[in-house]
């Protein structure tokens, strides 16, 4: 886990507040961070990476994380306002060496690429819902969001392929919409999203980046995102919304 204060002159209106970067060694994670940051904010971070990597697909590792964020937050008098899960994988490699890549067919539809889907977009997030939420206030105002993908969604769909991915997305999907009623219950002024980045330059879409689509730098989706996020209120709570404050059909 990383803790850094930002450096820039305008000090965030509650000084006590934090916001939680999870995939900040990634592409849209670390512009995430480094946004919060020029806006006067103070951000912690948790990657794979670093001196106490976090593996959102260990529920032991992402247990003990939280509690270290917990321990810290008490001593430091903050509270944890705002948490941003940018992890996430499309290709790649399965547990057993062999290559992911979206699929085109059902024909080449594999079973490890579908459980590493589901394991690290869907299980991942779960995980850091589960262990986070608990630490939001109560009766302040609070945020989560969940980075998800378009191609997740079952109503927009009309391409078809890419079957281990959109299904774990639409899980992803899922799971935080559930979470964000059980949330608003006991943190009735807590807003709990998925949001849909776009196309962004980064190594996870890159590949697939086909000509005709808008691709934006990671500072620019970050900007994006956060204006959105921004925007949003209780009310929208477990709702789905794209890059532009856009609701994203299911």
């Amino acid at each position: 886990m990383t803790f850094s204060d930002a450096s820039v002159p305008n000090a965030p209106i509650d000084s006590s507040a934090v916001s939680l970067v999870v995939g900040a060694s990634g592409g849209v994670g670390e512009a995430l961070v480094a946004a919060l940051q020029a806006r006067g904010e103070t951000v912690w971070t948790w990657s794979r990476t670093g001196d106490s990597p976090v593996d959102i697909t260990d529920e032991a590792s992402v247990s003990a994380a939280a509690a270290l964020l917990q321990a810290q937050l008490l001593a430091d008098g903050r509270t944890l306002r705002r948490v941003l899960v940018a992890t996430g994988v499309l290709h790649g490699q399965t547990a057993d060496g062999q290559p992911m890549v979206p699929e085109r067919s059902w024909r080449d539809m594999r079973p490890e690429a579908l459980m590493q889907q589901f394991r690290t977009n869907a299980l991942g997030p779960m995980l850091l819902l589960k262990h986070l939420l608990p630490l939001l206030p109560k009766r302040e105002p609070s945020w989560v969001a969940c980075l998800s993908a378009r191609v997740g969604s079952v109503g927009d769909n009309r391409l078809g392929g890419w079957y281990s991915y959109r299904a774990a997305k639409a899980a992803l999907n899922q799971l935080v919409h559930t979470a964000a009623i059980e949330l608003a219950r006991s943190h009735p002024q807590a807003c709990c999203v998925v949001l849909h980045p776009g196309t962004v330059d980064t190594p996870l879409s890159r590949p697939f980046a086909k000509a005709g689509l808008q691709v934006r730098p990671p500072a620019v989706a970050a900007q994006e995102l956060l204006a959105v996020l921004d925007a949003l209120s209780p009310a929208q709570t477990g709702l789905f919304f794209d890059h532009h404050g856009q609701p994203v059909p299911w």
